[in-house]
Order: C-alpha cells, then sequence, then structure tokens
C-alpha cells in the first residue's frame, strides 16, 4: 500500500474546475517531483492533500493517506493529522514564519500544539531539530528572529517546523525558487537526507525541471489541472513524450537571439567604488562598528552590452545596484554615465540618474495596488517635474512595444498575471527611453516558459531601443543565456571577470567554480 495514493482527484471551486482526474502516489522513502507551471494545479493538489481548500471547494475521487480517505476526514482529525502526520513546506518563508515569535518558539509550538511534550521537552526537540537541520546553537540560539537569518536559513527553520513530529509524508512547495544557487542545493541535499534517514515520502512541487532532475524518483508533470506525463526520474527526459513536457525542457535552457551588437565606448564606469554601513550596537556602550558591503569594485559597461552580476545572497549585487542608480551614497570611488559623475557632491545628478532605470524582482511588489496601470507605467515622469501633454499616448505606445494591449491602460495590476506584470515594469522602465536598465533578478520568480518570453523581449528592446542592460541575478542559467561578459561578486569584491562562455567553462576562482557546480543541470537529451 502506498503512502499517500491520490486516485482521480477531481477539484472545482464555485463551479470552475480546477483538478481532474489527477491521480500518482508517493510511497515511503520515495520523492516524487510534481512539475507544472503557475495555474497547473500543483498547489492546489497539495492543498487538497492537507485539507487547505478555499470555501466553495467540491471534490471528487479520493486522496488516500495510510489508507485513510482525507477528503472525508472531518476538521478535528485532519488537524492531528497535520504536522504529525503530514508536514509541509511553504514556497515563501518569512510568511510562513511569524516575525515577533523567535524560532525556538515557532519549532517548539508544532510539539505543544499537538501535546508531544512539556514546554521544555518541546524547546528541547526544537534545539534538536534545528541541528539536524543545520542550526547550530552556538550560532542560532532559540531566541533567534526570522528577520535575523538570511533566506536560506529561515528556508530551514521552516523545514524544521515540518519535521518536527518525523512527519511519514513531506510536501515542499516551491521550497528553493527564491535561493540563490548554492542555498538551493543545500536545501536540496537536506531533504534528500531527510527522507533517506527517516524513510518519509515526500512531494516536492516545482516549476523548473532542473530542481527535480538528479533527485525524483517519480516525475508528475501538470498542465491545466491535468496529469499529462508521469513516469520514473531515471532517464524520464530520455522518454518524454507530451509536448507540453518537451516545451518545458527547451524553455529550461532557452537562449534568446540578440541582434545588438556592443559599441566600442563605455556608457558607465565604476571606478573604485566603496559603500560602508554602520551595524547596530549590541550595547549601548558598545564600540560603533562599520560593514563594507562593497569593497573597491571598479569595471566598465561598453554601449549596447548586456553584462551580467552573479553571487549569492549579502554578496553586495544589490547594494552596487542601488548606487549606480543613485540612491546610495558611496564612501570612496566614483560612478559615471556617459563620463558624467551620477553624484554632484552628496546629491544625486538628476539629469543624470533620468538616463537610468530599473526593472526589480517583484513587480507586484514595486507597484502602488490602487493605481491603474497608465499611471504606474507614467510614474517615472515625476523625474521630468511634469508629465508631458501626450503622456498616455506614450503609455499605450510603450504597452504595445512589452507585447501587451493600450486598453490595459484602465486596468489595475491584480488583473494580470506573473508575466505580465514583469512586462509592465519593463514598459515603466522604458518610458523616459534610458539609455542604462538595471534587472536586478528580474525573472527568478517566474516559470521557466514565461521566463523565456521575457528573456526574449529583452533582447528584442535591446536592439530596437539601443539599450545597455546590468543583469542582476543568481540563476546562472539565464546570466549564460543573456549576457556577453559576467563579473562574479562575493564579500563586496568582484573575484572574477570575462566573457560569459569563457567564465562558464573554464572558471578560475575556486568561488565560481563552486557557483557552477551547484547550479541544478538538466541532462542531454539527443535529438530525435
Amino acid at each position: 500500500m502506498s503512502l499517500l495514493a491520490i486516485d482521480r482527484l477531481s477539484l472545482a471551486i464555485h463551479g470552475a474546475p480546477i483538478l481532474r482526474d489527477v491521480s500518482f502516489s508517493v510511497d515511503q522513502g520515495q520523492i516524487v517531483g510534481v512539475i507544472g507551471e503557475s495555474g497547473s494545479g500543483k498547489s492546489m493538489t497539495a492543498c487538497a492533500v492537507m485539507g487547505l481548500l478555499p470555501a466553495g471547494a467540491q471534490t471528487g475521487g479520493r486522496v488516500l493517506f495510510e489508507g485513510r480517505d482525507l477528503l472525508s476526514t472531518s476538521e478535528a482529525e485532519m488537524c492531528a493529522l497535520r504536522g504529525a502526520g503530514i508536514g509541509m513546506v511553504f514556497q515563501e518563508p518569512m510568511t510562513a514564519l511569524n516575525p515577533v515569535q523567535t524560532i525556538g518558539a515557532q519549532v517548539a509550538e508544532t510539539v505543544l500544539i499537538h501535546r508531544a511534550g512539556t514546554r521544555a521537552q518541546a524547546m528541547a526537540r526544537a534545539r534538536e531539530v534545528l541541528e539536524r537541520v543545520g542550526l547550530p546553537a552556538d550560532r542560532f540560539p532559540l531566541s533567534r528572529y526570522p528577520h535575523e537569518l538570511s533566506g536560506g536559513q529561515r528556508q530551514r527553520v521552516v523545514i524544521a517546523m515540518a519535521i518536527a513530529l518525523r512527519p511519514r509524508l513531506l510536501i515542499a512547495d516551491e521550497p528553493t525558487t527564491a535561493l540563490d544557487v548554492t542555498t538551493q542545493a543545500q536545501i536540496l541535499r537536506l531533504l534528500k537526507r531527510l527522507v533517506a534517514e527517516d524513510g518519509m515520502g515526500l512531494m516536492l512541487i516545482t516549476h523548473d525541471l532542473g530542481v527535480v532532475a538528479d533527485m525524483a524518483d517519480e516525475m508528475v508533470i501538470m498542465k491545466d489541472g491535468e496529469v499529462v506525463e508521469r513516469g520514473a526520474g531515471q532517464g524520464f527526459f530520455g522518454r518524454m513524450k507530451h509536448p507540453y513536457t518537451r516545451a518545458l525542457f527547451e524553455a529550461s535552457s532557452h537562449v534568446p537571439r540578440r541582434a545588438a551588437q556592443a559599441e566600442d565606448r563605455a556608457l558607465l564606469e565604476v571606478k573604485g567604488v566603496s559603500r560602508d554601513y554602520a551595524p547596530a550596537r549590541t550595547s549601548l556602550l558598545a564600540p560603533a562598528r562599520r560593514f563594507r558591503a562593497v569593497d573597491g569594485v571598479s569595471f566598465t559597461i561598453r554601449r549596447g552590452e548586456s553584462l551580467g552580476l552573479v553571487g549569492e545572497s549579502g554578496c553586495g549585487k544589490s547594494t552596487l545596484a542601488r548606487a549606480i542608480l543613485g540612491l546610495e551614497e558611496v564612501q570612496e570611488g566614483e560612478i559615471l554615465l556617459d563620463g558624467a559623475p551620477v553624484f554632484s557632491g552628496h546629491h544625486v545628478n538628476l539629469a543624470v540618474r533620468r538616463r537610468m532605470q530599473v526593472v526589480f524582482q517583484d513587480p507586484y511588489g514595486s507597484f502602488n495596488p490602487r493605481w491603474k496601470v497608465a499611471r504606474l507605467v507614467a510614474e517615472p515622469f515625476h523625474l521630468l517635474g511634469a508629465r508631458p501633454p501626450d503622456w498616455r499616448e506614450q503609455v499605450a505606445e510603450m504597452l504595445e512595444n512589452v507585447g501587451l494591449a493600450a486598453a490595459d491602460m484602465e486596468k489595475y495590476i491584480h488583473e494580470f498575471s506573473g508575466g505580465q506584470r514583469q512586462r509592465i515594469a519593463i514598459a515603466r522602465a522604458l518610458i523616459l527611453r534610458p539609455e542604462l536598465v538595471i534587472l536586478d533578478e528580474a525573472v527568478s520568480a517566474l516559470d521557466v516558459s514565461i521566463r523565456a518570453q521575457i528573456l526574449d523581449l529583452l533582447a528584442d528592446l535591446s536592439g530596437r531601443f539601443g539599450l545597455t542592460y546590468l543583469f542582476i541575478s543568481h540563476d546562472l542559467s539565464v546570466v549564460r543565456a543573456i549576457t556577453d561578459r559576467v563579473l562574479v561578486m562575493r564579500a563586496g569584491r568582484i573575484v572574477e571577470r570575462g566573457r560569459t562562455q569563457e567564465v562558464f567553462e573554464n572558471p578560475q576562482h575556486d568561488y565560481t567554480k563552486t557557483l557552477i557546480a551547484a547550479a541544478p543541470k538538466l541532462p542531454q537529451v539527443a535529438a530525435e
């Protein structure tokens, strides 16, 4: 008997069909990868298993856990099962954790809720399980708060909460999407080790085939609420039959065509730039400290060039980007755009600043949800002091340039998909016709096919508008696909630089080798 058996599961919410005849199983000690893009039904399948479906849900079929049908199980029985029998790891750890509770209290909460021990025993169990997921007591006491941890460390806390009572089944919903490549590799190794040590089943949900390529025993491909293909993980990519599976595979390694050629003259010059911060004092009488986030960085970007900047979280990439945009004053060095300084004394040079724009990782978070798209895209006009008389015509034209319709001006941002929101973010960045566009993790949260479309769009726009890109990303496959040269940053310094293909094929620095080795890789599949 399988640990989890999903048998012809169907789901509708207020009459709208969501899942249709979904069937697959998870055995003890088995890793099943459930792969598909946003809207494919992956997370709703997990919610059906956990009994977390929204109001208005009507289900059909069976979801059997150790022989018990969860669809007919009472809420009280599901509460006893969640955490003890089935654990879940969510995509965004910061929203899964309580910001005002310590990590020790949050891990211990699972034990206390299930009355599996006294408070002292629960805290002891919290310490034990945090050690197990790689958060030792000397560096991560139980008194730490989530905001004091990195993204990867927070995800380890969420995993600790999920396995505190040694569940037989663990569901991990996009557990590595927002993490850099080395942290992602560490989390995947941790999950694989926990499966091997505890013999539990793991249902690993992801939109990225590369994440599960080396660890899943079984692959389940979902599209539009249905399972379109499934099979054993070993050799799965050589047996792909369904067009959707093949499309996902091709999109994962998509390389856009770039017509633009870099010129010989420099557009951006960064000369010996350093940026320091003053960390909070540990006590009233403690001496003031300085933390150097960017340390003597120098590089040049030529006109029409696409330059990649890679490195782990906390290496200084985003701090450097803010300095280039004039949002962070530097203590040392100089930043020039086409020969003109970004900073004039202690103030940003607005005439230079208008020639640079940025596209952020989370478009929804960077937009005011109360404004219509027309106002959102026109927002950079405030740098000019006033909107031009024909600003609506300019917004409509720019929306069409990024593959949207002029009529989209009258909609709100919540009415668009993730890929469409990113297109709107690109339109906003281009409305002033800048010369340099900084893309800060601009495609890291997108599905692979949407990511391929956005990369194609950026390649096309660079040729049509003569754009120069600084592409900041932890996704090495993206950097390899779209950049001419790459800089590798570690602890505030550039440790390696060169032409993209040369750096990836023959890295010189040990840190670069570590990054490349940690990146998920799809197997080579011979063309038919």
